[in-house]
């Protein structure tokens, strides 16, 4: 067994921060790629003879990307991968004695078929969510290994889970290149054969007690032992062991320190002070190194309550898409460094806009304290199929996220995408109100927007979206109660329905999309609002986010938008993370002051 290092201070790179091992090889960089429009890979077996004149691609970057090396944007429902696992990699992330060797892959867009060796290893559907394939039996000996990945995904589904990426041929309107293939990272590692296969954490900052979910491989064939072990910078904070007969173990765990109400605060995260708490979880032979923060959200009183106390979220809609790399992160440092960008123009929260975004930032936003709205990809038709596709990666992506301190609010809906017709289809309201319920019942400890910004049918914050660039108006639209409530109550900015059913009295309401406005001086783009040079740029910036600010009626908003993507040029920075105002000018108009 080697000792896992400690999660909450790494360097950011790894790709599972909430549950690490020692032992692994991260196979991301050069892979061997083929694309394969008369999808005849399978009958001619590339998966055992490998065609010799592929080309050469970067995972996890997508085809469609010009940093993947391949830069082909066009319609491609079928491509393949491989890559060579040398003797080397195998000793780093492979098992050793009686041990597993597990093959993990973030995401690949949409299915996923693996061989090893030209042996089928297993097949995973869902383009946003993480997969992991347990290819122990299919390795016979200590050399070189072949792992080849077919990839399908079909650009004219639209009861696929898709978000930005378009099915037209070129990009359009508020849709983006499309990603094909993985798109997210793929790493090897060595586990004992019975392993913590995940850990979920459970808090709230009005109780001194952690719980700690373990969820091991299998059933263990007789009790296993299992133990926590709590730290915090460094210090010991608290220990219980036990012992495990089932596959699922709840573990509850009492925090001394925080039994004295009045030093709660010394141990809590938020975006002010995000502390990290680390842990030590072992099962049997098995170790791994996790992380979490104390905290607790709830909506009510018409606020948003972060640890008990109202809390006013100033948050950006990032569309998670660089211009070389598309939705895929073109580093690890990268996506820390946007974290970081957020943090400086005065925003303590982000809404990940259709996607679910790579744990790597999850991690960043929960060490440098940058609250979380979890959203997910949206499919475009409402068929038995969509909802089915759509259901089953929800689930995979809360189970994923479950544990991380900065996601404050699960957002399955956007916008009715998805279900379009929700205003007179009943089935479509059921659909939506079914998330919701089951995002509670999956994570009863966070308050679910059903359907963000339009016709919402139960939600825990009523949201709203607007696009008026009149700062006047919205100051009196958001500042006077009786306005407040008649676009709460009736038909919203956009023309729909604010709320087609369920009980809001006493829910805060936020502007979750706003603003949107363009300094775009090449004219290649649109937005919402545009500004011809940086003075009236100032100036509607400004306006805009001063009259938000100052609406009284407000619990938090969310600007649209974080950077320019493709033709949506309405970013507050340059595709590049170039601020298009000084940081420090866009921070105070942000925060008001």
């Amino acid at each position: 067994m080697t000792d896992a290092p400690i999660a909450s201070r790494q360097d950011g790179s790894y790709p599972r921060p909430q549950l690490m091992r020692g032992r692994w090889a991260d196979l991301s960089g050069p892979w061997q790629f083929l694309f394969d429009d008369g999808d005849v890979g399978e009958h001619r077996r590339w998966q055992a003879r490998w065609p010799d004149d592929s080309d050469q691609i970067v995972v996890p970057l997508p085809p469609e990307s010009p940093a993947s090396g391949i830069g082909e944007t066009g319609y491609h429902r079928v491509v393949w991968y491989r890559r060579v696992v040398t003797a080397e990699e195998r000793r780093r992330g492979g098992s050793t004695g009686d041990g597993r060797t597990l093959l993990h892959f973030g995401a690949v867009d949409y299915r996923a078929t693996v061989w090893i060796d030209g042996q089928p290893a297993g097949r995973h559907e869902g383009g946003h969510a993480p997969f992991t394939l347990d290819i122990t039996d299919l390795v016979s000996d200590e050399g070189d290994l072949s792992v080849v990945v077919r990839a399908e995904d079909d650009p004219l589904d639209a009861a696929q889970p898709r978000g930005k990426q378009d099915w037209q041929a070129d990009p359009h309107v508020v849709w983006y290149h499309r990603t094909t293939g993985i798109w997210q990272p793929v790493w090897l590692e060595g586990v004992p054969d019975l392993h913590i296969e995940q850990v979920h954490w459970t808090t709230d900052a009005a109780s001194p007690l952690v719980t700690a979910s373990v969820r091991l491989s299998h059933r263990p064939a007789a009790p296993v032992p299992v133990s926590v072990e709590l730290f915090f910078d460094g210090r010991p904070l608290a220990e219980i062991r036990t012992t495990a007969v089932e596959r699922e173990t709840t573990i509850a765990v009492e925090i001394p320190l925080l039994r004295n109400g009045q030093a709660v605060q010394d141990l809590t995260w938020s975006p002010d002070h995000p502390r990290l708490l680390d842990a030590r979880v072992h099962a049997g032979t098995d170790l791994v190194s996790s992380y979490f923060g104390i905290t607790s959200t709830r909506a009510r009183h018409g606020a948003f309550l972060l640890n008990g106390l109202p809390c006013y979220l100033r948050s950006v809609l990032d569309q998670g898409y660089w211009p070389q790399s598309h939705l895929a992160a073109p580093s690890a440092e990268a996506l820390r460094t946007d974290v970081e960008l957020m943090r400086s123009m005065g925003f303590n929260a982000v809404r990940l806009h259709q996607e679910y975004e790579d744990p790597r930032f999850l991690y960043w936003a929960d060490r440098l304290g940058l609250m979380v709205w979890a959203e997910a990809p949206a499919a475009y038709a409402f068929t038995p199929l969509a909802v089915m596709r759509t259901v089953a990666e929800w689930q995979e992506a809360v189970d994923r996220d479950y544990s991380h301190p900065s996601i404050i609010t699960w957002v399955p809906v956007n916008e009715s995408w998805g279900v379009q017709s929700i205003a007179s289809d009943p089935a479509q309201r059921h659909f939506v109100d079914a998330l919701v319920h089951l995002t509670k019942a999956l994570d009863p400890t966070r308050p679910v927007i059903g359907n963000d910004g339009w016709e919402q049918v139960d939600t825990d914050i009523v949201t709203i979206h607007d696009y008026d660039a009149d700062p006047d108006r919205l100051a009196d639209r958001y500042s006077e109660p009786e306005l407040l409530r008649a676009a709460v109550a009736g038909i919203g900015p956009a023309g729909r329905v604010s709320v087609l059913a369920g009980d809001t009295d006493g829910l805060p309401v936020m502007l979750t999309e706003f603003g949107g406005i363009s300094f775009d001086p090449e004219n290649q783009g649109w937005g919402y609002t545009s500004a011809s040079d940086p003075e009236e740029y100032w100036r509607l910036l400004s306006g805009i986010l001063a009259a938000v600010t100052g609406a009284s009626g407000l619990a938090g908003f969310c600007y649209t938008q974080f950077a320019d993507t493709r033709q949506e040029t309405n970013g507050l920075l340059t595709p590049d993370r170039t601020p298009k105002l000084p940081v420090e000018e866009i921070r105070a108009m942000v925060t008001g002051h």
